[in-house]
């Protein structure tokens, strides 16, 4: 479902456990909602919890928690993370998205 980049997965374990989390048990929340400049938006988070509309999946290692009305979006996503120079944080590079915004925290299909 969502593919993780060894860079993500280093990064997401170092965030998880700075947080509280733990890494081996607790969940990267991916999701989708309505917003940002291209009509979708990205949601990230770390989460110990599991809804009954939710779907687990795991790739190198990392559980990702996924709420079942995002899933269509993110098919084939896989998870990176940059630390270049137009700022550091998590990206998606998503193949379902026929467009994406500048900062890449927003797209459309």
């Amino acid at each position: 479902m969502i593919k993780v980049s060894d860079h993500a997965r280093q990064k997401a374990i170092q965030l998880m456990t700075e947080d509280g989390f733990d890494p081996a048990e607790d969940y990267i929340r991916v999701g989708v909602k309505s917003g940002g400049c291209s009509g979708l938006e990205y949601v990230l988070g770390f989460d110990n919890k599991k809804n009954e509309t939710d779907q687990i999946f795991e790739d190198n290692n990392i559980k990702i928690i996924i709420e079942k009305k995002s899933m269509l979006y993110l098919a084939g996503t896989v998870l990176e993370y940059s630390g270049g120079l137009n700022g550091k944080g998590f990206v998606f590079n998503n193949p379902n998205a026929a467009r994406t915004c500048g900062c890449g925290e927003s797209f459309s299909l």
